[in-house]
């Protein structure tokens, strides 16, 4: 029994240490766009609509118009003060109509790992789920979706960019 146990330790060290040696290029060593037809592939003839995805529709509020993005401050997703009124007025029309559904897409701005914008991202759409949850949305109608820093609005690296891009967009979905 005890060289059966070794056996599969040493087999184990091995695997570990055959993995540990193999030489991983970083897709992006200059932190370049991996869109450039190189050897990482390229994503130029992307189509952003064929998810699959319920068909968008459009907003129409005989309250006036919701603004249909929130805006974060850097690292933070805290739902500023001035995006609670605007929240509220979503969440009051989705309890009020079973029908609609949303998907809030998080947003980062380009500062920080891709890993670690994933994670803002979510957390921000997050954020605004729990907010629309707590108002009066259902669960159900609200799915959630993180882009990181991958779709900016604002291609700029300056604060007003950044701003730009720190954010949840509200998109109302068929069913």
């Amino acid at each position: 029994m005890t060289k059966l146990k070794l056996l599969t330790i040493a087999i184990f060290a091995i695997s570990l240490g055959a993995c540990a040696s193999q030489n991983i290029p970083d897709p992006e060593p200059d932190g370049s766009s991996a869109g450039n037809g190189g050897e990482f592939g390229n994503t130029d003839g992307f189509d952003d609509g064929t998810f699959g995805e319920p068909e968008e529709i459009p907003f129409d509020s005989d309250d006036g118009e919701l603004a249909m993005v929130i805006y974060f401050d850097f690292d933070q997703s805290e739902i500023r003060p001035e995006d609670q009124a605007t929240l509220e007025g979503h969440a009051n029309r989705m309890a009020n109509n079973g029908s609609d559904s949303v998907r809030l897409e998080g947003h980062a701005d380009e500062r920080g790992s891709r890993e670690y914008n994933i994670g803002l991202g979510e957390r921000r759409s997050q954020a605004v789920r729990r907010l629309l949850m707590i108002q009066g949305a259902s669960a159900g109608q609200i799915s959630t979706v993180s882009f990181g820093e991958e779709r900016p609005v604002a291609f700029g690296s300056d604060e007003i960019s950044y701003a730009q891009n720190r954010r949840v967009e509200i998109r109302y979905t068929g069913n």
